[in-house]
């Protein structure tokens, strides 16, 4: 197939995802407490690697919110962008070829392993603390070494910048605008994406300020700081690597590794979204798919660029814009690659204040409270496992949370194993002087977990009744549960309880078809 047959949709969506990635880039770079130019990195490689490689005629891959609080975390603990970023940059790489592994060994389904209650909290936890992180952006506050979060968040009220929230605010408010309000009166809307307009009004506020009115103009760190390169030579000798001591380091490895599972989950929700939205209702192959961000994330870190998934922001823009097939990513990486090459001074004028208003938006959308309300109306079960993964998180970190929430999950799924042993449907008989009779359905699986309610319900049978132990859809059944069942009818006959077996009680035996 010739891959230029649909140029004439592919092109244009590739403007508009252009255009929405870049903020988004430079937003979750600042967002990951990494170099602004390792946001774009992963935006080139994750549209031109990953794109060749991938299977997904629609997706888009790039630096995901996701995996911001992770990269932010990891760097600090390697000793800050300084010291440990070509430490962090091992980590992506580690996380690279452990997901192209997974891809090779058809470890696609891996998401599936993972409770939904997990996962969401995992997604609102992030977004919650890329709200709070990029508050003092959003004041113009500068951190000081050594700030956590939440002492950033109290020494921005001593040094608030007018500018900074004059800019933060507007670009809010047209973001919200935007996405309440425009995007649904016409196309134009939508294919004009809010974060460029939020981040060129930013970039015009800086501008106008800078000549007209100095003191309101922001200044130093409060803007974006892309490097200015002369030549090609000079970009490719700046570029960061990781250092081969690292890779004998464990908690780069351990690093590594939560990044890749991180990084797949979402890459893995993400593809099952866009294949929703897909107009032509393709399938993306998820094997594939893995291999094709493992490739990514390895290009990525060696090269001094952040983590990369595929991104529903940038996909749905794509399918939004009339994208067909994946030549549409691949020229929006093209399209980042000239800007940095030829346009950093642009770059340079946009104010970490109208990232943070878009970040705002983007943590809100993980942490939407119609998310919470969901998830408490589908009961306990769901409902705690979902909010301690995001208090963990939240508390902790992001491992941390992720391993407290399976820890209440698994927790539940034992708690239902446990009650759903059998259904028991009691049958009264003739008059009176009948014996009572009761049908006892055991579940599909029957395992030690249910002993005790096994163990419960058979002493609460009457003395004189006649019970039937129904195993005829049961598919597996453990010794332990066998064991109670044979000990009950030895004993029965002294309670006058007649017991009638129904279906294959031999132990994990397949019923017959």
């Amino acid at each position: 197939m010739n891959p230029f047959a649909h140029i004439r949709s592919d092109l244009p969506a590739a403007i508009v995802v252009f255009f929405v990635a870049v903020p988004l880039c430079l937003g979750i770079a600042v967002a990951s407490g990494a170099p602004v130019e390792s946001g774009l990195i992963a935006g080139i490689v994750g549209g031109i690697v990953v794109g060749l490689i991938s299977g997904s005629p629609l997706g888009v891959s790039g630096p995901a919110a996701g995996l911001a609080v992770i990269v932010l975390d990891a760097i600090n603990d390697f000793g800050g962008v300084e010291e440990g970023f070509h430490l962090f940059l091992a980590s992506v790489v580690v996380a690279g070829a452990v997901q192209m592994l997974l891809g090779f060994a058809r470890g696609g389904v891996v998401g599936y392993f993972f409770p939904a209650s997990v996962i969401k909290g995992m997604l609102a936890g992030i977004g919650l603390i890329i709200v709070l992180k990029m508050i003092p952006d959003a004041f113009g506050h500068i951190k000081a070494d050594g700030e956590t979060t939440w002492s950033s968040l109290i020494a921005m009220l001593e040094d608030p910048s007018p500018g900074a929230l004059i800019v933060s605010g507007v670009a809010l408010a047209i973001l919200i605008l935007w996405e309440v309000v425009l995007s649904k009166k016409s196309k134009v809307f939508k294919l004009i994406q809010g974060p460029l307009v939020a981040v060129t009004f930013g970039m015009g506020y800086q501008v106008l300020t800078s000549r007209f009115a100095p003191d309101l103009a922001l200044q130093g760190k409060q803007l974006v700081s892309v490097p200015i390169y002369d030549s090609i030579a000079e970009v490719k000798n700046n570029l960061s690597h990781p250092t081969l001591a690292a890779f004998g380091m464990t908690k780069v490895w351990v690093t590594g590794f939560t990044i890749a599972i991180v990084a797949s989950l979402e890459t893995l929700l993400c593809v099952e979204a866009t294949d929703k939205l897909d107009p032509y209702k393709r399938t993306t192959p998820t094997n594939r798919e893995l291999v094709a961000q493992g490739a990514g994330n390895l290009a990525s870190g060696l090269i001094g660029g952040l983590p990369i998934t595929q991104v529903i922001v940038r996909s749905s823009a794509n399918i939004q814009s009339g994208g067909r097939t994946k030549l549409s990513a691949i020229m929006h990486g093209f399209f980042i690659l000239i800007a940095v090459l030829l346009a950093p001074q642009i770059l340079n004028l946009v104010p970490r204040a109208a990232l943070a208003a878009v970040l705002f938006v983007v943590g809100y959308k993980l942490a939407r409270p119609a998310t919470f309300a969901q998830m408490f109306k589908r009961g306990s079960a769901q409902f705690v496992p979902f909010v301690v993964t995001v208090v963990g998180i939240v508390g902790t970190d992001l491992l941390t949370g992720i391993a407290i929430g399976m820890a209440v999950a698994i927790f539940f799924i034992l708690l239902g194993h446990y009650r759903n042993s059998h259904f028991l449907q009691i049958e009264q008989s003739g008059g009176g002087s009948e014996p009572r009779q009761v049908r006892m359905r055991l579940a599909e699986e029957v395992s030690f977990l249910n002993k005790v309610a096994l163990q419960k319900e058979l002493d609460a049978i009457e003395d004189g009744s006649s019970l039937i132990l129904d195993a005829s859809a049961t598919r597996q059944i453990d010794y332990d549960a066998l064991e109670i069942i044979e000990d009950f009818e030895e004993n029965a006959g002294r309670r006058g309880i007649t017991v009638e077996r129904i279906g294959n009680f031999s132990p994990k035996a397949q019923p017959q078809p």
